[in-house]
């Protein structure tokens, strides 16, 4: 399965820096990722809904991290791309 696109929608939250959608060999797509500025670094979030009991559960996630770091680097790497256009 590979990531045939990545779209970045930046955002101005404190701990938020961007949505992401991504799509998988042209034909499956998953939107709401979210790039996070955590303590030391930023990382990919999966979609996620709040629960009743107020705790959040992801609605889509990897089931090996091999694929799990292929998302994120995708999803990085497509966020600095974003930044970098916009600070020029």
């Amino acid at each position: 399965m590979n990531i045939t696109d990545v779209k970045i929608f930046s955002v101005n939250e404190k701990k938020v820096k961007a949505y992401a959608s991504i799509v998988f060999d042209d034909c499956f797509i998953v939107r709401d990722l979210k790039v996070i500025h955590g303590e030391n670094k930023l990382f990919v979030a999966m979609p996620s809904k709040k629960m009743r009991d107020g705790s959040y559960r992801d609605m889509v996630h990897p089931l090996n991290n091999e694929t799990r770091q292929k998302i994120e680097s995708s999803v990085l790497e497509a966020y600095e791309k974003e930044i970098s256009k916009t600070q020029k």
